[in-house]
C-alpha cells in the first residue's frame, strides 16, 4: 500500500498492470484526491492512469534494484568467472576431454567419440569394436565430455567382476575420474541401506547383480544419467522351441536399460552367428524396433544409427600406417605343411 503523495518520477509502483511493474514518468494533479500518472512499461510502452485514494490499497512502492555492482568480493568474483569459463570450456575445444586426460587417443578413437557418439542425444549406444581398439578408452573420454557439459552427474558402470578394478584404475589415472566398486562390505556399511543412492560414479560386477534379486530391488530404486556395459554379449538371450529363454544376466540388461537416459554396450563379439539372438541383444537398446521373434526375410533393419563396429584392419594410426599387422589366411596342403615344420624345427635347433 502506497499514498498518492509517495508517487514521485524515477520510482517503480507495482499494481497498475498485473505481474509487471511500471516506472513514473511525470504527474499531474487534479485537486487533493486525484492524479494523473504519466508511466512506462518494463519494454518502454508509455501509458497514464489517473489514480484516486482508494487505488493507494493496490499500488505499491517497488525500490530500484541494481542489475549490477562493482563493490562484491574479487576473490568470489574471480573462482565464479573461472567455473563459467570452464563450464562453456567444450564450445570453444571440441575435443576437450583429450586434451584433459593422459592419453594419446587413436583416429577411430576420436571419430567413435565425436563423431558417433556425442551427437547422439539421449544416446543408446552398441560399440563393437574388434579387441585392441580401445573401447575403454573411448568409454573415459565420453564420459568425461558429458561431465565436463555438465550432462552427466550419475553414472554406472557395469562389468564383468574380474574387470572391475581395471576400469578403476584407468579411469582415475588417465581420465581423473573417481569411481567406487560396489562390494558387500559397501553394502553391509551403508547408512541408507542402499549405496546406489548415496554414490554417483560406481561401478557394479555384472554377475553379483544379476544372481541377486534383493541387488536389483535396490538398483530399481534409482535413474542414471548413463549407464556403460562392458562384455555386454553375456547379455544373452534366445528363442527355444518358439519360447523366449532370458538369463539372469539379460534380465539385469533390461533393468538397467529402463534405468538410464544415456546407454552405451560394449563388446567385440555382438553376434553369435544367430540373427535372432543378436536382435534380442539389440532390443535392449531400443525395445520398440526389435519387439518381437525374429522371421527371416522380415525382420530386416538398419542399425548404423545404434551400432559402430571397426575390424582391425580398418584401424590406422595419424600417419595412415596400420595399428595391426596384416592378417592373412592360407590353405595348405600336406608337403606345405612339412616343410613349415621343417624350417619351424631348425629354426628351434639354431636358438
Amino acid at each position: 500500500m502506497a499514498k498518492l503523495e509517495e508517487l514521485k518520477p524515477g520510482c517503480k509502483i507495482n499494481g497498475i498492470i498485473p505481474q509487471q511493474n511500471i516506472t513514473v514518468v511525470d504527474l499531474k494533479w487534479h485537486g487533493s484526491t486525484a492524479v494523473e500518472l504519466f508511466y512506462k512499461r518494463a519494454d518502454g510502452t508509455p501509458g497514464t492512469q489517473l489514480l484516486f485514494r482508494d487505488d493507494e490499497e493496490k499500488i505499491e512502492v517497488v525500490e530500484a534494484v541494481h542489475a549490477w555492482h562493482f563493490n562484491a568480493d574479487g576473490d568470489a568474483f574471480r573462482l565464479v568467472a573461472e567455473a563459467y569459463r570452464i563450464h562453456l570450456a567444450h564450445l570453444f575445444d571440441p575435443v576437450l576431454a583429450v586434451h584433459t586426460s593422459l592419453i594419446e587417443p587413436l583416429p577411430h578413437q576420436i571419430t567413435g567419440v565425436y563423431g558417433e557418439m556425442l551427437p547422439r542425444q539421449p544416446l543408446r549406444f552398441l560399440l563393437a569394436d574388434d579387441p585392441g581398439a580401445g573401447k575403454t578408452i573411448m568409454a573415459g573420454l565420453f564420459i568425461k565430455e558429458l561431465v565436463v557439459r555438465g550432462d552427466v552427474e550419475r553414472c554406472l558402470i557395469c562389468v564383468p567382476g574380474n574387470l572391475a578394478a581395471q576400469w578403476q584404475d584407468e579411469l582415475w589415472f588417465k581420465f581423473h575420474l573417481h569411481f567406487d566398486i560396489l562390494t558387500r562390505e559397501t553394502f553391509e556399511s551403508s547408512v541408507s541401506g542402499n549405496p546406489f543412492l548415496e554414490k554417483d560414479r560406481v561401478i557394479i560386477r555384472l554377475d553379483q547383480i544379476a544372481r541377486n534379486d534383493d541387488l536389483k530391488d535396490k538398483l530399481r530404486q534409482t535413474e542414471w544419467d548413463l549407464i556403460v556395459v562392458d562384455e555386454a554379449h553375456k547379455m544373452s538371450a534366445h528363442f527355444w522351441s518358439y519360447e523366449l529363454k532370458e538369463t539372469k544376466r539379460y534380465k539385469l540388461g533390461e533393468l538397467l536399460s529402463g534405468l538410464a537416459r544415456h546407454f552405451l554396450l560394449m563388446t567385440a563379439t555382438p553376434h553369435n552367428g544367430k540373427e535372432e539372438d543378436f536382435q534380442l541383444f539389440l532390443k535392449l537398446l531400443d525395445q520398440d524396433r526389435f519387439e518381437g521373434r525374429f522371421r527371416e526375410g522380415v525382420h530386416r533393419v538398419d542399425i548404423s544409427d545404434i551400432m559402430r563396429r571397426m575390424s582391425k584392419e580398418d584401424l590406422m594410426y595419424f600417419d595412415g600406417k596400420p595399428l595391426f599387422p596384416e592378417r592373412r589366411a592360407y590353405t595348405i596342403n600336406d608337403s606345405t605343411e612339412k616343410r613349415v615344420v621343417s624350417t619351424l624345427l631348425k629354426n628351434e635347433e639354431l636358438r
